[in-house]
């Protein structure tokens, strides 16, 4: 009987997690924008998101990364579905409120930028799982980050609903991406 029960609910424990992911990831945060307002992991105007967290003049993995969530974001809206692209920076000395939108918006119009004290920056490393760190200083650029790469796509609360490489090509991306937020 104790183990029908247990194995019922191992059984179930998939059904009951959080996240589809096979491991938690993904969590509140209270970061400010490049207009200076508080977001949250909740998009204000209640539209899913892509994720990432790099920094607005990344030489490395941003320069795969912001493209490819500026060219889903547009393939998605030709469809009729609007969605946020969104990046939490991991070098907040550079990405201030007042220069993180202009190189952002480069990419897509619709680009948010997240920055914030060190210890809320903190908090949605930590909920993400993002390890970052100084990789070297480079004399002509200034310091260069190692940091994750994955792209998270966001219900419109903010729950994680999948990830993409950031090498994915964008007509992919798009159509994973529409089968996790539907056609509206």
């Amino acid at each position: 009987m104790i183990r029908q029960a247990l194995l019922a609910l191992l059984v179930a424990a998939p059904a009951m997690a959080q996240s589809p992911l096979p491991f938690d990831v993904g969590g509140p945060f209270a970061l400010t924008d490049q207009h200076g307002q508080t977001r949250t992991e909740a998009d204000p105007d209640g539209h899913p998101q892509l994720l990432f967290f790099g920094y607005a003049n990344c030489p490395g993995i941003c320069t795969a990364a912001l493209p490819l969530m500026a060219d889903v974001t547009d393939m998605l809206a030709r469809d009729g579905i609007a969605l946020r692209p969104v990046m939490i920076t991991v070098d907040p000395a550079r990405d201030t409120v007042e220069t993180i939108g202009a190189p952002l918006a480069n990419h897509h119009a619709r680009f948010v930028g997240l920055t914030g004290a060190p210890e809320a920056l903190a908090t949605a490393y930590a909920a993400f799982s993002v390890d970052h760190s100084l990789a070297y200083e480079d004399p002509a650029y200034g310091p260069v980050y190692s940091h994750g790469s994955f792209i998270y796509l966001l219900d419109s609360a903010g729950d994680v609903l999948t990830l993409f490489p950031p090498v994915m090509d964008a007509a992919k991306a798009t159509k994973i991406a529409k089968k996790y937020i539907g056609t509206s």
